[in-house]
Parts: C-alpha cells; structure tokens; sequence
C-alpha cells in the first residue's frame, strides 16, 4: 500500500511540474496563437538564474526574483524579435524562437559550463516531508518529517517494516504548482486585467479602440508566461538537477502535455500533466515484461515466444515512449485534445 501511495505522488508532483511548465506555453497560444519552441529554454534559464542568485541572496528571494527576470527577458524576446516577424505567420514565428532555444543552450554552457550545478533547496525543504511506515503487524502509519530509526526497525526479526520516505521539495512543488493554477484562474476570471487579455484576444480591434496597447498586452502575456516557465526551473532545477540538457529533457514533453489536453485549454493542460505524470511514474516502477506477466498467470509460451527481443522489453523500458503514444492515439480519435476546443 505503501508502495502505491509515494508512487502516486511522485507522479502527481511530477505531473505538477509539467503543469508548471505547460501552463505558461498554453497561456501564450492561447492569447497570442504563438507555439513557443524556446519555452523549455525558458525553464533552463529559471533553474540557472535561481541558482545563482540563491547563492547571492538565498533560495526564498531567489524563487522570487529569478522567474521576474526570465518573464523581463521573454518579454523583450517578444519585443525586440517575435513581434517583428509575427505579420510574416507561424513558420517565421517557430523558426525564430526554434533559433532563441540553441541560443540560450549556447549562451548557458558559456556562462555555467556544460556540467550539472549543484542547486541545493533550502534547509526547510531538505528531507522528508513526511514517512509512511508500514508495519506487517501494527500496519500503515505516518510521521510527519524523518522517521525515527527505532520505528522502521522492529524488535521482532521476522516482522517487516517498510519506511517509504516522501521529499519535502516535492511537496514543495505540488504546492506550488496547485497555488499557481488557482493564481492564473482568479486573474483571468475575476480581474480587470484578465477581462483586458480575454478583450484583446478576442476582439483586439475593439480593445484597441477602446485605449489599450493591444501589442503591449501581449508582450506582457509572453513575458507572463515564460515568468511561469522560470518558476518552474527554479523549482525543478533545485528539486532534480540543474544542467545544459534539462531543457531538452522536458521540452518535448510539454509539447505532448498542450496538445493531449487541448490546444490553449489551461484545465485541459492541468489533466494531460496530472495524467502522464502518473503513468509515466508507475510504468518506471512496475519492471514487468509480457513474458514476466504471462509466467505469474500460469500462461505457457512457446520457446519462439519467449525468445521474441520485443516481448521481454519491460514496461520501465517503454515508459519514456508512453506519452508520445498517447499523443498519436489522441491525434487520432480526439484531434482537438481532451478539454479543447481548437480542432488543430
């Protein structure tokens, strides 16, 4: 039981990470119909920034500070270099942005090296959060931080005990991640500001007319969501690790998570994260293969069978490929994605 619980939440908290991510991609297509490829540099940019910072000022004005310079640098990319190729259409728009993540990747391994940084979380957030203990006898509890070694040690040699530790960063990022989608649902529903996003969306020339700097509000929507792209880094490069290829590691991911759940639908993008996070964390765990299953059923297979290179593959091996079959079963019998609206 135990087993089932911490595997839950590690997907779930990962799965929370990738909503980080993805919310801040879903929120520029969404305002600006832009499909940001330089997104997950974005992310990098967090981690690396939040690092240096940390070690300037701390973890807590660094987690501050960090995704406001990264939302200043999206929205002078969005400024100085999208805005002027925007009237061409969307091929110059991925083409430049494709161009700005090989020049961030550059521009990071100048500046930190093309080695992994170690990026400490505060001494808050070092540890458990919490331990699940179970007992073969007394059975499943939970203490709050570390558990103490008498109580995963049983005075009865023949008497399993199971601690099953759950890290405090991760329950740092679920946080986080659940405070951030009540943030962006409350600006753009109950604020002045997201009616303004939702006008110039909508009906720019109308927004426009009425007063407001249609291109200035979607600069401030680019900036906005790549701020949401380096909180993010600043969370998950302190949580996993901080390195030159972290961006490539999740870039293709977030991609699967905005278009499974829905081209520009922020809840869909919420339930694609939660959904590939956990299956993606419970395919790692289970190490079974088909022929492994067919043998604990009691199935006999022939000896070509059991023989057969694709049958022994095991499900923590496909695990990385789940999502991207996802993607191809999603494009084909719901093109417009779980909770979207947009058919492509």
């Amino acid at each position: 039981m135990e087993f089932f619980i911490i595997s839950m939440l590690n997907g779930l908290s990962y799965g929370l990470l990738l909503f980080m991510l993805s919310s801040g991609l879903t929120l520029i297509f969404s305002m600006m119909g832009v499909l940001n490829f330089a997104h997950a540099s974005f992310y990098m940019l967090g981690a690396y920034i939040g690092y240096t910072l940390a070690g300037w000022l701390g973890f807590w004005p660094a987690l501050l500070a960090a995704p406001l310079l990264v939302g200043a640098l999206g929205a002078g990319f969005e400024r100085m270099a999208l805005r002027k190729v925007h009237r061409f259409g969307h091929v110059p728009e991925l083409l430049v942005t494709f161009g700005l993540s090989y020049i961030a990747l550059e521009l990071v391994q100048l500046v930190w090296g093309r080695t992994a940084v170690e990026f400490r979380p505060p001494q808050v957030l070092q540890g458990p959060a919490f331990t699940l203990i179970h007992h073969a006898v007394d059975g499943l509890s939970l203490v709050w931080g570390a558990a103490p070694a008498e109580l995963c040690r049983a005075a009865d040699a023949a008497v399993r005990v199971v601690c099953s530790p759950f890290p405090a960063t991760r329950g740092f990022m679920m946080l986080s991640a659940l405070l951030m989608l009540l943030g962006l649902w409350l600006l753009l529903t109950r604020t002045r500001i997201g009616l303004v996003i939702q006008a110039a969306l909508t009906h720019p020339e109308m927004a426009e007319a009425l007063g407001h700097n249609v291109p200035r509000v979607f600069m401030l929507v680019f900036g906005a969501g790549t701020g949401l792209a380096g909180l993010a880094g600043v969370i998950g490069g302190s949580t996993f690790v901080t390195e030159p290829a972290m961006a490539a590691t999740v870039g293709s991911i977030i991609f699967v998570v905005v278009v499974v759940g829905g081209m520009g639908s922020l809840s869909g993008a919420f339930l694609a994260s939660l959904l590939i996070g956990v299956v993606q964390t419970f395919a790692v765990a289970f190490d079974y293969s088909l022929i492994t299953l067919a043998q604990q059923l009691g199935i006999t297979l022939s000896e070509a069978l059991r023989g057969n290179s694709l049958l022994k593959l095991t499900l923590s091996q496909v695990a990385p490929i789940l999502p991207y079959l996802f993607l191809v079963l999603i494009l084909i019998f719901r093109p417009k994605g779980l909770l979207g609206t947009r058919e492509g």
